[in-house]
């Protein structure tokens, strides 16, 4: 399996291009930036990007979302309960004296439990909503894409429209630290990557869970 991340724009998101070494296909988490610098990777490391998966719909990680959709003519899959963010993106640009850009077509929604198969990656869905309403996790092989529900030494935040702490501290005790394997890779929508046993044990957050 090929990883590589990108870190965009003035939030400092990180952005994931996820190959399948054998077949070549591709996927992208969170564009949060602008499509060049995603499709001259893909080409260098000779991947085709089949579809965008996003963990959650907040600006910084849908920014480079349209742009990216139709230049490659792929489909935008995201939870459907994160869609109000995303329809409202022209408007949230702007208050953040953004450009606006427009919003990507949700083509195809993912939830709980989905498997997404990617040439030979079976990427499967979790539902962990708290950052978000629709905010997921995407486990493939020994690897977790959490968008902003973990991150190294930290949690997302939950003072934005839909956030709450109680439901965001349930997701990661419930469907992440006590659910998945400890030696998984995690990589945060922001920051360096970790892995689930370093969380649990150093995460100040973690330490009631």
């Amino acid at each position: 399996m090929i990883v590589e991340m990108l870190t965009v724009g003035i939030f400092q998101e990180n952005t994931f291009l996820v190959g399948d070494s054998v077949s070549k296909k591709a996927f992208v988490v969170d564009p949060g930036g602008p499509a060049d610098e995603l499709i001259a990777l893909a080409s260098k490391l000779d991947l085709e990007i089949e579809c965008i998966l996003n963990t959650h719909g907040h600006i910084d990680h849908v920014f480079g979302a349209s742009e990216l959709q139709q230049r490659l003519g792929i489909p935008f899959r995201m939870h459907e309960d994160d869609n109000f963010l995303v329809e409202n993106l022209k408007e949230i640009c702007g208050l953040y004296g953004m450009e606006p850009v427009e919003p990507p077509r949700l083509d195809d929604p993912i939830k709980d439990e989905d498997v997404v198969k990617v040439g030979e990656l079976e990427v499967k869905v979790i539902h962990t909503p708290g950052h978000s309403p629709g905010g997921v996790c995407l486990s493939v092989n020994n690897h977790l894409f959490a968008g902003d529900t973990l991150f190294a030494g930290s949690i997302g935040r939950t003072d934005l429209p839909g956030g709450d702490h109680a439901t965001l501290m349930r997701s990661i005790a419930e469907r992440i630290i006590s659910a998945l394997p400890p030696n998984m890779v995690l990589h945060s929508g922001h920051g360096p990557d970790s892995s689930l046993v370093e969380e649990a044990a150093s995460n100040p957050f973690l330490r009631r869970l």
